[in-house]
């Protein structure tokens, strides 16, 4: 039914010429799971008879125009795309005003395109706008593991792993010591989609052992001007932690002289809290900027974080 309905006006069209000239562009940003308004509005008159319309709201798919809704002459709201027929919507009361935008809601990664927004009144277009729907989600703080090797080995693994990221992200490996990049050519990262269309990241670094070693990973989503740093260190602290907290159960199990359990238990605790107040403090200071080199000036800078709105 609907894509009978549609036949008349496709036709119509088609008698109109190119349908993108004097076409105004505009950008829109949004979070998945989020909804987002793609505005249309005709300013020139307040009132509008919706009989002698034809709005359209299209897609661009393999190469040819889909449509996601519509307004037909006879004031009805029709859909195109059934993966569209629940998540978008065009107000009647608003188009009787000039205001023909859209919303969609529970925006996927699958949104992020151009969507085409057509008005037709008697075989004149007075309303011709392109909207660049651009979609992003958060990276999962990232995940650094801590090589176990022997002090013989002269070459340090160290893994950093995020997940439920878009667009797909850049990875930096830094080294905390003085903050600068570490070659590329030392680390491997590998980027897929997960079944949800999210970016999941597993990159390795692979470094010469040097004393007191500390490098960090860095994920940066460049569209929400957003950097998640954790340094090796961070995950060194958790395992210190978790076998010292082991060690105080085993204490507690499998109690000896009291004197010495005292003495003992005395210690354990002491050092366990310095090893949470060191996991505390790295914790509240782990979100932190990726260094962002500019390798022909040599200097570097930082991005703020830009806020996207998670609803209309």
């Amino acid at each position: 039914m609907a894509l009978r309905s549609a036949v008349p006006l496709l036709l119509m069209l088609l008698l109109l010429g190119d349908l993108r000239a004097n076409t105004e562009e505009n950008e829109v940003r949004a979070m998945v799971g989020s909804s987002v308004e793609l505005t249309c509005n005709y300013t020139r008159e307040e009132n509008f008879d919706l009989n002698d319309l034809y709005v359209y709201w299209q897609i661009s798919v393999a190469g040819r125009l889909e449509t996601v809704t519509y307004l037909s002459s006879n004031s009805s709201v029709g859909y195109g795309n059934n993966q569209y027929k629940d998540r978008a919507q065009m107000s009647l009361d608003r188009m009787r005003r000039g205001d023909f935008s859209l919303t969609l809601y529970n925006i996927t990664p699958q949104d992020e395109q151009k969507f085409n927004c057509l008005v037709i009144r008697n075989l004149v277009k007075i309303v011709n706008i392109e909207v660049m729907l651009h979609v992003a989600a958060n990276y999962s703080m990232p995940v650094v593991s801590v090589p176990s090797s022997t002090s013989e080995d002269e070459e340090l693994t160290f893994t950093c792993m995020s997940k439920d990221g878009y667009p797909e992200p850049k990875v930096y490996w830094i080294n905390k010591t003085d903050n600068s990049l570490l070659d590329e050519a030392l680390q491997n990262s590998t980027v897929s989609l997960n079944p949800r269309g999210l970016y999941d990241v597993v990159s390795i670094l692979k470094i010469r052992r040097v004393p007191n070693i500390n490098v960090g990973c860095c994920i940066e989503n460049v569209l929400l001007h957003q950097n998640l740093t954790v340094s090796s260190q961070t995950a060194l602290a958790s395992e210190i932690n978790g076998s010292i907290t082991e060690s105080v159960n085993d204490t507690l199990k499998h109690p000896g002289n009291t004197s010495e359990q005292t003495g003992t238990g005395l210690i354990v605790l002491i050092v366990l809290g310095v090893a949470v107040a060191v996991v505390v403090a790295v914790f509240l200071g782990r979100r932190s900027w990726c260094p962002h080199w500019n390798y022909a000036a040599g200097a570097q800078a930082s991005r703020p974080e830009l806020e996207l709105t998670d609803h209309v």
